[in-house]
């Protein structure tokens, strides 16, 4: 199993917008093969030290059967489409793809 953890910075005042593009396109991203979770999320206000926040960040959980079904999901329609519709209000993406240990 792969995990990925994708960090998106969205520009100030675009979050909304950014998250109704974002779940639109999730029943698309869950019928791929080998998806077995896509889930995006915010920061949630605790007293943990260290935690960071920050309100325009969406960082989306993921898990996936394989790395090949994460490629093919990275060139699938749908995702470039995605691309597409968000370029304008994403400021900068991380991404760690992680495996257990």
């Amino acid at each position: 199993m792969v995990n990925v953890i994708a960090s998106i910075h969205v520009k100030a005042g675009q979050l909304d917008k950014f998250i109704e593009i974002f779940k639109s396109n999730i029943p698309a991203v869950l019928g791929e093969k080998g998806c077995i979770e896509y889930i995006p999320t915010v920061d949630m206000p605790t007293e943990l030290p260290p935690q960071e926040l920050n309100k325009n960040v969406v960082t989306v959980i993921e898990k996936w059967e394989s790395v090949e079904d994460l490629m093919a999901h990275l060139s699938s329609a749908h995702m470039l489409e995605y691309k597409e519709k968000t370029s304008g209000i994403v400021e900068s993406m991380r991404v760690k793809v992680l495996t257990e240990v």
